[in-house]
């Protein structure tokens, strides 16, 4: 295969980018944070990183239907490419000028954001030695040189197939398993995330913490099947009203939600609360037993803050946790937003 075909079959479905042939950047389909998505429907991908070309383009032509596969000549640049694209699984030569592979693999292990990614090392000289040190080093597999084109395929669909199961499994730890949003372990790790982005980029993170009214005596009157359905329908209808990716509602306790708006200022934030305030009620969940109205209906409390080093996030909480109480104290039913 020539490399001028490597490069275009990246606009089919296969897809295949030897980064050693060209500087433009390889786009990749953006992460979802929708939980629904667990196993995702965008290829896997595999970086193979080895300086012989013959041999990244018959890895290449072995396992590129439908998945991507990225391509590096040498360790320096494998390490640029999974830092960057941070694939799936690695087939990473053990031998090669300059960085060698178990001075990459070191590398990758030693970083939090690639120590996770699976690495498979391609080797022509494998003894039991040189496999044991590469699995002390945190190899999952060896692929012996020359290829063996079923043996290859058949070791790499077994390390994805792990790998996507691990993944299934550390997002359903994230999901609600009743109302099916975030949990509140999500939020916990996401806020972190997002405060820090705020910060650095000087940006505005809002804030707000829901309750369902009178939700004890919902259950007391309905049943608790009853309260569970209402969760459901809540939590649903709440998603459904954020519009952007990166705007999220988690449970937080019981009856009690969280939504993080990040870089939304104070004034679009309330609008969207308030909006959403407004729509649970007009779902009509009958609630006869709520002193308030006849349906359904959440109290909300929020705050806007742009990050500051000296803060922490969950000062925001506090602040947020207080308004709550205040639209509570106020007749709930309503939005209580810091001025």
């Amino acid at each position: 295969m020539e490399d001028n075909q490597i490069i275009n079959q990246r606009n089919s479905t296969s897809h295949c980018f030897d980064s050693s042939l060209e500087n433009e950047p390889f786009i990749m389909i953006d992460d979802t944070k929708d939980p629904f998505s667990l196993i995702g429907s965008e290829p896997e991908k595999i970086l193979i990183v080895d300086d012989a070309k013959d041999n990244r383009t018959m890895l290449c032509e072995l396992l590129m239907s439908q998945r991507k596969v990225i391509l590096a000549k040498d360790g320096a640049q494998g390490l640029a490419l999974a830092t960057k694209h941070l694939p799936d699984l690695i087939l990473l030569d053990v031998m090669m000028p300059g960085i060698t592979g178990h001075q990459v693999i070191r590398s990758l292990k030693s970083d939090e954001s690639t120590m996770h990614i699976p690495v498979i090392f391609i080797s022509s000289k494998i003894s039991a030695d040189d496999e044991k040190y590469g699995l002390d080093l945190g190899a999952v597999d060896y692929i012996s040189k020359p290829f063996h084109p079923a043996i290859v395929q058949a070791r790499v669909k077994n390390v994805l197939r792990e790998q996507r199961n691990k993944k299934l499994l550390e997002k359903l730890a994230l999901v609600d398993s009743l109302t099916e949003i975030y949990n509140r372990r999500f939020y916990e790790l996401d806020i972190r995330k997002v405060w820090n982005g705020c910060k650095r980029e000087n940006k505005a993170i809002s804030l707000a913490l829901l309750d369902i009214d009178y939700f004890k005596s919902y259950n007391d009157e309905y049943g608790h099947l009853s309260g569970d359905e209402a969760l459901r329908l809540v939590a649903k209808h709440i998603k459904n009203q954020l519009k952007r990716p990166h705007d999220i509602i988690a449970r937080y306790g019981g009856e009690e939600f969280v939504i993080v708006l990040p870089d939304t200022n104070a004034d679009d934030a309330k609008r969207i609360l308030t909006d959403i305030c407004q729509s649970i009620e007009q779902l009509k969940i009958p609630h006869e037993s709520s002193v308030i109205s006849h349906y359904v209906t959440i109290s909300i409390g929020g705050a806007t803050m742009i990050p500051k080093h000296e803060a922490s996030h969950e000062e925001l909480v506090k602040i947020v946790d207080e308004y709550l109480y205040q639209a509570k104290a106020q007749g709930r039913n309503r939005v209580c937003w810091q001025p």
